[in-house]
């Protein structure tokens, strides 16, 4: 597929980063996953042409690799059409110069809302460095696995085999039994991607806060980088210290001044936030990026 707007891979990479690669080719990835519908796994690798054709190979899944190959592009944003992008950074400096130092980056999102949930349960009060070793040990343990020139690739289990695991290394009771209920989620459609981009965000967010060991921070986590929202905000101290950094205002800003202030992102709101992040992260980590949201405004839409 050729991206619509500016995309380039290796900036993805360079700012997101996680990507394997095969042995043979360093500048593709590799992106092993639960395809949504949870019939079967994929291992889908990318690469980027010198022209910016984006093309794929799609490893596994069967009559579903259509559906993978549109799951992988999801998860690099890059079923959005960015074409306009750039005429953000034209109307707003500061979006602007952040455009030019990260390269016009997009979100790179979680492979699935079903992932995203998963991760959040498993890196609560826990290092990354312990999230990612229990998370890489159940794709080993209990998901699909696939051998790609010489490299051995291993998607997260799917949500049949989660919900049936009663013990694994690293994972408490009580982790255990929130996975239980995410892979319940994802097998009862609560958790499809499309279907939460199809929702409001106010019940979309209702929905995921039912699950059990979710709150308010989890998810947005899970709607805004699992689902892919891409034109709304979320309501976090993390994105006022950011905006307030960026602008250089005085004192942090209240969630109204924000989305004024947001109102001129549109139609890539999330967009910007990202790349308003990626700036506060790169200052230093240092300026309250573990606090966390106090809410939205808006009222739950029945």
């Amino acid at each position: 597929m050729t991206p619509k707007g500016p995309f380039d891979l290796a900036t993805q990479r360079e700012f997101f980063g996680g990507w394997p690669s095969p042995p043979s080719d360093a500048g593709a990835i590799v992106m092993a996953f639960p395809v949504e519908g949870w019939r079967s796994s994929a291992a889908v690798l990318l690469r980027q042409e010198p022209r910016g054709r984006i093309v794929g190979e799609v490893n596994g899944a069967g009559a579903e690799a259509a559906k993978a190959w549109r799951q992988a592009l999801a998860t690099l944003s890059l079923d959005v059409d960015g074409r306009t992008y750039p005429a953000l950074g034209r109307r707003d400096a500061v979006i602007g110069k952040l455009q030019e130092r990260y390269g016009l980056t997009r979100p790179t999102l979680f492979l699935s809302p079903y992932e995203a949930a998963a991760h959040f349960v498993l890196s609560h009060r826990r290092s990354i460095a312990q999230s990612r070793a229990t998370r890489a040990r159940l794709a080993e343990e209990h998901g699909d696995r696939f051998e790609i020139d010489g490299g051995s690739f291993y998607a997260f289990p799917r949500p049949q085999k989660l919900r049936r695991l009663r013990l694994a290394r690293g994972l408490d009771p009580e982790r255990l039994v929130r996975l239980h209920g995410i892979a319940e989620a994802a097998l009862d459609g609560t958790l499809d991607r499309d279907r939460l981009r199809r929702l409001s965000v106010d019940r979309a967010l209702a929905e995921i806060r039912a699950l059990r060991g979710i709150g308010e921070f989890f998810a947005q986590g899970i709607l805004f980088r699992g689902a892919g929202i891409v034109d709304d905000v979320t309501s976090d101290e993390q994105l006022r210290l950011a905006v307030q950094r960026a602008y250089g205002m005085r004192a942090l800003p209240d969630s109204a001044e924000v989305e004024r202030i947001a109102d001129g992102w549109r139609p890539y709101r999330m967009w910007a936030e990202v790349l308003l992040v990626l700036e506060l992260m790169h200052e230093g980590g240092r300026h309250g990026l573990t606090s966390r949201p106090r809410g939205r405004r808006r009222t739950v839409d029945a």
